[in-house]
């Protein structure tokens, strides 16, 4: 009794506690004080949503149990004794017994004892059957009744397994009945809601199909794999010697057999339906064996795994990391030196490349240095759903099984990019030129992004492309060629902003298109993509700022090596540029000459950089970068420079605060449609922490350390940066990886503890980051907060 009660304290402390307000219920009829019923009634309890609550249950020691435990205020193995009064009854027995306690309630309503218009519900795995339970037993459906079931459940059951919060995150599913009233539903919606869960409503023959293929039928095959290996005559040494792969996927069957049994029958059609469709993909696998079939078996596998990744982030809106809450950060404590030679990851952009152009090409393409950040992953996903067998990654390493320019497949859901603009934008002009319809959505931040920069370029070409809203924004729908009747054609288009994502669309795009495309840009902008074009050996005209592309073409798979990301490398040295007797190398870092901003605008503001080793990493220049700890001044950055560090800003503006005098930034932009307004927040950021900067329409002027007599010192030939240039407090992230790296930087120059709020992100680009960053000298706690 004593262990019951304390449970029960603790549950109460965890599910959402609403006994302020008033109770939805005057008195709560459970019958049923099974798991699913008795916790029910525990939430119902705790968080006061009945003014009194009554149960009936054959099991009369249960009965006793909950009323001497204060849980129950009346309770009997009769519904007559105790319903008189009830304005919700809960239906929680098996399946096969609803129609009759359903006779029993029509009997109470027929001699007064409730409502005609009393809610009635059911917590159920099946619904369609319920539904012609009551059709069966009342002339018409009750105006009451709001079929539902929980989506919960535990390995034990029965009354004394009961808890509060069972149901705490979990989905509840209604079926809205076009026969029942509308307040009946709204109240039902509140009582699961106070009891913590999740509610959507589901029509009940698509309810009781989507229960088939994801409850009924993985636990009928573990029921059944369960007893194949009993039934060997090896058994013993077969249980014996199970890994936890088995006591995993078996587990379910420990549940109650009664209640499976009635639910196999009930849901009859469809889980024989779910049944016929397992067989046809396990008879694949099979023959895939049989012919040793190594390709498509790895396909198979790989897509599946990382299915069963990709899918829980896609129905939460999230990146592969959770950023809703935003509930991890950075502790940092002041450090002032970064010393060493590390390797940075693969470089993102040429990573998202690597896998589209792997995929489009002939013949395989092995892939090493791959980023196996969360942005890039996303693209790897697309492409896998549309058909392609990608093997790994592993180490960094994928193996890329491409289908040819005309061999993707329609995804069977919309695809899903994360929080990486790159995938969605150059993703479209792939998927304009495909034959079937495609929409591609992402995570709420990308969802806020503007998409008319490709959609409107794209219909001039001929696409069909639809935004969202009156800002243009994702979720994209995408009619196939075959619908539109007419492929792309080719354009002549002037690009009015400096973006390779736009420029890289459109020349994508411009591979199925009839005839040639031009993109002209104002000024340089990252060109992998026409250095990847040509490795795969697709013909690319560069002419200045003018490049084009002529359709029809193919691609070639081959090896495709990722440098470092100098975009990462950035924070590095940036990190060693402000810091006190610091000397950093990185290695064989992509030095790209669109890619390498940072470096001139580093040099000009008298950093101490020395770029050696110098050599092609396929199409790629790469270098190892030595940063010595530098007197920085403030400049006006060139305008010509900035689409060639756009990327770098957050992590300059950090630099320009520790150098001597003011930093100008104009022209760009393009850094309020990033992942955040990266111009705002850093400015944000940047005056909480003390630094005196103004934001502009298009820029940041930055009043660096020098003018306020912080400078830097030159003492016996010795860079002196050892003064704080910031202080300390809390920096939110709004979602953005760039934004919480940049001021993990700041921590070198803080006098105080930098506190830096939803760093999840962080993994969309630089996986790792921390730990590297403790490697060479600082000090970031990672602390994941409360899940």
């Amino acid at each position: 009794m004593q262990k019951i009660n304390q449970a029960a304290s603790h549950q109460t402390a965890a599910a959402p506690n609403l006994s302020t307000l008033p109770p939805l219920f005057d008195q709560v009829c459970v019958i049923g004080l099974g798991l699913i019923g008795a916790s029910l009634a525990q939430a119902i309890k705790d968080n006061g949503l009945s003014r009194r609550l009554v149960a009936v249950d054959r099991h009369a020691p249960s009965i006793e149990e909950a009323i001497q435990q204060g849980l129950l205020d009346a309770g009997s193995s009769e519904l007559s004794k105790v319903v008189s009064g009830s304005d919700l009854i809960v239906i929680a027995v098996p399946v096969q017994a609803v129609q009759t306690v359903f006779a029993d309630i029509k009997t109470a309503m027929d001699s007064g004892q409730l409502a005609t218009d009393c809610i009635i519900t059911d917590v159920c795995s099946t619904k369609v059957n319920i539904i012609d339970a009551a059709k069966a037993v009342f002339s018409s459906l009750p105006v009451g009744l709001v079929p539902a079931h929980p989506i919960a459940g535990a390995e034990n059951s029965g009354y004394h397994a009961r808890r509060a919060n069972l149901f705490v995150n979990h989905s509840v599913i209604i079926c809205e009945l076009p026969t029942t009233k509308q307040t009946a539903i709204t109240k039902l919606r509140q009582l699961w809601e106070a009891a913590g869960a999740t509610v959507m409503p589901m029509a009940a023959d698509h309810h009781d199909s989507i229960l088939a293929h994801t409850s009924h039928l993985p636990h009928l095959l573990a029921f059944n794999l369960v007893e194949q290996l009993a039934s060997h005559d090896d058994n013993l040494d077969m249980f014996r010697y199970a890994a936890g792969g088995f006591r995993d996927f078996t587990r379910i069957a420990a549940s109650d057999p009664k209640m499976w049994h009635d639910i196999f029958f009930a849901n009859q059609d469809a889980i024989v339906s779910a049944l016929d469709e397992y067989g046809v993909y396990l008879q694949t696998m099979r023959q895939l064996i049989i012919d040793k079939d190594s390709t498509a078996l790895m396909g198979l596998l790989g897509r599946a795994q990382a299915a069963r990744r990709h899918f829980g982030h896609m129905l939460a809106s999230t990146p592969y990391t959770d950023t809703s809450a935003m509930s991890a950060s950075y502790l940092i404590s002041p450090s002032n030196t970064v010393s060493g030679t590390i390797t940075i990851p693969g470089d993102k952009s040429i990573s998202h490349r690597s896998i589209m152009l792997g995929s489009l090409a002939t013949g395989v393409t092995k892939v090493t240095g791959f980023l196996e950040g969360e942005d890039a992953l996303a693209t790897l996903q697309a492409f896998r759903d549309m058909g392609v067998t990608i093997e790994g990654p592993d180490k960094g390493r994928l193996t890329i099984h491409g289908v040819g320019m005309n061999g993707l497949k329609p995804s069977k859901t919309p695809l899903y990019m994360g929080n990486s603009g790159t995938s969605m934008r150059l993703l479209a002009g792939i998927l304009a030129a495909q034959s079937f319809d495609s929409v591609m959505t992402g995570d709420t931040s990308l969802n806020k992004r503007p998409m008319e920069r490709v959609a409107a370029p794209l219909r001039e070409m001929g696409a069909v492309i639809q935004s969202t809203g009156h800002s243009g924004t994702a979720p994209l729908s995408i009619t196939g060629r075959d619908n539109v009747g007419k492929p792309l054609q080719g354009v002549e288009y002037d690009m009015p902003v400096a973006s390779a994502q736009i420029k890289s669309c459109l020349l994508l795009a411009g591979l199925w298109a009839e005839g040639t495309t031009t993109v002209t840009q104002p000024e340089v902008s990252r060109d992998h993509t026409e250095r990847m074009l040509s490795a795969f050996g697709y013909p690319v005209t560069v002419d200045g700022n003018r490049i084009s592309v002529d359709g029809g073409g193919t691609l070639t798979g081959g090896d495709i090596a990722v440098p470092a990301d100098i975009s990462s490398a950035a924070f590095f040295m940036v990190a060693a540029a402000i810091s006190h007797g610091s000397e950093l190398t990185l290695k064989q870092v992509g030095i790209n000459p669109t890619r390498t901003g940072i470096i001139d605008i580093l040099k000009l503001m008298q950093a101490d950089i020395t770029l050696s080793n110098k050599t092609y990493v396929g199409e790629e220049p790469v270098a190892d970068i030595t940063i010595l700890s530098s007197k920085l001044v403030g400049i006006k950055i060139p305008e010509m420079l900035v689409p060639l560090a756009i990327d770098e800003f957050p992590v300059l503006f950090i630099a320009a605060s520790c150098a001597q005098g003011r930093t100008v930034l104009t022209g760009a932009k393009e850094l309020r449609v990033k992942e955040s307004d990266r111009i705002a927040v850093m400015a944000e950021g940047l005056q909480a922490l003390g630094v005196d900067c103004t934001v502009t329409d298009d820029g940041l002027i930055i009043e660096g350390q020098g003018s306020h007599g912080q400078m830097s010192k030159v003492i016996g030939g010795q860079v002196d940066n050892s003064t704080p240039v910031f202080g300390g407090g809390h920096i939110t992230s709004h979602h953005d990886h760039r934004i919480a790296m940049s001021f993990a930087v700041a921590s070198l120059r803080a006098s105080e503890q930098i506190t830096i709020e939803g760093i999840e992100t962080v993994n969309t680009s630089f996986p790792g980051f921390a730990e590297l960053a403790n490697q060479i000298g600082m000090a970031i706690e990672v602390d994941n907060g409360a899940v």
